[in-house]
């Protein structure tokens, strides 16, 4: 059976939105399990996210020890016969396949945020690397972004970049 996925990451609230985008919470419920790498700012995000789906998430550098308290720095779990790592930082883009393939031996997709910068490659070693980017702080990113993708018979397949606009109810004052 197939499993849909949403993928996010540095969602930054309260501080870059009010709240998760409409657009966000709609794809969040029409997901089987929404991977959050880290960055959520406000533990209020992870419990919002809870209600929509089940939520396999890490923390990132902004997040404070409530989060930490709840969430680990690096989270596995195997998804109808792949192996999911999630991490929030991988480090210098420049270094970060062979990072990945020395650190995640055995692992098929690692998701990472931290850049907010949209990431779809394979390493040398044949671990799919994914960031979703940031649904609410496209830093010097053209839009605002998340992926879906979904895991079925042992293989990562309908991989998406998805353009998410913010909601004028969701953007905090001066950061759109």
């Amino acid at each position: 059976m197939a499993t849909r996925l949403l993928l996010i990451s540095d969602t930054h609230i309260p501080g870059r939105a009010r709240r998760l985008p409409a657009a966000v919470l709609r794809a969040a419920d029409a997901a089987d399990l929404v991977i959050h790498a880290g960055d959520w700012v406000a533990a209020s995000v992870l419990g919002e996210l809870e209600q929509h789906a089940d939520v396999l998430g890490v923390w990132g550098n902004n997040d404070g020890a409530d989060l930490r308290a709840r969430l680990p720095e690096v989270a596995h779990r195997t998804i109808e016969g792949v192996q999911f790592a999630v991490i929030h930082e991988t480090g210098d883009a420049r270094r970060r396949e062979a990072w990945t393939d020395a650190s995640f031996p055995g692992v098929d997709v690692l998701v990472f945020g931290h850049s907010h910068i949209p990431w779809d490659t394979v390493t040398p070693g044949g671990v799919r690397l994914l960031n979703p980017g940031s649904p609410t702080d496209r830093r010097r990113q053209p839009v605002h972004t998340m992926m879906t993708a979904t895991a079925d018979d042992g293989a990562v397949t309908d991989v998406r970049l998805v353009e998410v606009t913010p909601d004028r109810s969701s953007a905090a004052r001066g950061r759109r």
